[in-house]
């Protein structure tokens, strides 16, 4: 007999690991396990994945200059290890760069077979993919603190078919783990077709992340460019349906001096601007992860009331007589009828904004039939508490205690760079004064 909340279990310790120190945060998090669990997408987390470092994710079509953007970031251009770049679509594989005690390559199969990496998950996306997945290690100060992603250009007349795997799972994967998204563009690549749709349609959710780059803008006289940046809105406005529009970043970034007669000053701010954006988002690591648990902590618990009110009217709608299969056919194609979704925002308080969608419970039951769920009732002990009052003093207390504790101060040794190894921020390392 199966538990209900077997689905999303409680890991008591996690190490969170800052500068080589390993910090144990005493109190219940949440952590999906099992196969069957569809509390929601991205809670298939290893603790490797929630113990890692920052990720900054490079989106965008081809030879827009994300591997330029990545080689000036971390000081790479003209060194031996430094991302190949060109005119021509150049990158072909997801490249993740990420800090190691000396330079070195890591074919995408040992990065999978890794248990202790974060992405080990990825092995399920099959061997095409692990082949078109390379990792490069290599001592920086700055890979001490953030993992940067570089990914192969969009290209909107191949078909997806082409790639030989699931390009936009992929994506996906690496979008629900991003602390920071990058979509790049360039003046002469700003047309929108199947596969950049495709791909904002997967960044629904995460406009917080996500960062537009212009890149290349000295290419372009100051009227061209002002003309550029207004095409550049009109072509993503049917794709990014929010009320305050992500942040647009207009510059150069390479570490070659600006074209004459453009707009210095103004590519400079925006340069440092962008740096101390993303500076900003490895400091606050910490409460980043911490809210992440928080959030899918509320997702497991929606998950776990809702299945159980699915169990409890299926149980008090059988009878003698009765064919269970029909019987929950009834209740799971017409939810409303039997108030499934409206009980629980009646006696919880969980917002409506957070429920999940209905039908997606037609196709949970579909892999896990209905009768081998116990209640929550069901799932308490004299010794052990119940554990839906875990997971809601996990939500309610104790991760809002800890989070405030760090924002407070109160808890010095999670806050100074001495304990976390603030280490190199990132800088400009080319222009001149």
């Amino acid at each position: 007999m199966k538990v209900l909340v077997s689905l999303c279990v409680f890991v008591p310790l996690l190490a969170l690991a800052t500068a080589g120190k390993s910090i144990l945060l005493d109190f219940p998090l949440l952590r999906c396990f099992n196969s069957k669990c569809h509390c929601s997408p991205t809670l298939s987390q290893t603790d490797g994945e929630i113990t890692s470092k920052p990720m900054v994710l490079f989106l965008g079509p081809w030879s827009v200059g994300k591997s330029s953007m990545v080689n000036y970031l971390l000081g790479l251009q003209d060194t031996p290890y430094q991302l190949y770049t060109g005119a021509e679509p150049t990158t072909s594989e997801f490249t993740v760069i990420m800090h190691g005690e000396k330079i070195r390559t890591v074919e995408g199969i040992v990065m999978a077979a890794d248990s202790s990496r974060s992405f080990s998950p990825l092995e399920k996306f099959g061997q095409n993919f692990l082949e078109k997945l390379v990792g490069i290690e290599m001592p920086h100060k700055l890979l001490e603190r953030v993992t940067f992603v570089d990914t192969p250009g969009i290209i909107e007349n191949r078909k997806q078919q082409e790639r030989g795997y699931p390009f936009n799972d992929v994506c996906q994967w690496f979008i629900d783990r991003a602390d920071l998204i990058f979509v790049v563009f360039d003046p002469t690549k700003l047309d929108v077709g199947l596969e950049l749709e495709m791909l904002f349609r997967q960044l629904k959710g995460r406009e917080s992340q996500i960062r537009i780059i212009l890149n290349k803008a000295d290419s372009l006289a100051t009227q061209d460019l002002m003309r550029v940046y207004g095409a550049l809105f009109w072509s993503l406005a049917p794709l990014i349906n929010v009320t305050e529009p992500p942040r647009v970043y207009v510059s150069s970034f390479w570490p070659y001096d600006y074209a004459p007669d453009t707009s210095h000053d103004l590519f400079k701010r925006e340069e440092i601007s962008l740096l101390e954006d993303l500076n900003q988002v490895i400091e606050n690591r910490l409460e980043n992860k911490i809210a992440f648990i928080r959030q899918h902590g509320i997702r497991v618990r929606i998950h776990a009331l809702l299945v159980d009110r699915y169990v409890q009217t299926f149980k008090e709608k059988m009878s003698f007589f009765s064919d269970p299969e029909l019987v929950f056919k009834e209740i799971v194609d017409d939810p409303d009828k039997f108030y499934i979704f409206k009980s629980i925002l009646a006696k919880t308080n969980v917002s409506k904004f957070d429920l999940p969608n209905r039908d997606a419970y037609r196709d949970f039951f579909g892999i896990n039939p209905v009768s081998s769920f116990k209640q929550l009732s069901a799932q308490c002990s004299y010794t052990g508490g119940c554990l839906l009052e875990k997971i809601e003093r996990a939500i309610t207390h104790e991760l809002p205690s800890l989070l405030s504790s760090i924002n407070s101060g109160k808890n010095p040794t999670l806050s100074s760079c001495e304990a976390t190894g603030c280490g190199e921020k990132p800088k400009n390392r080319y222009r001149r004064n």
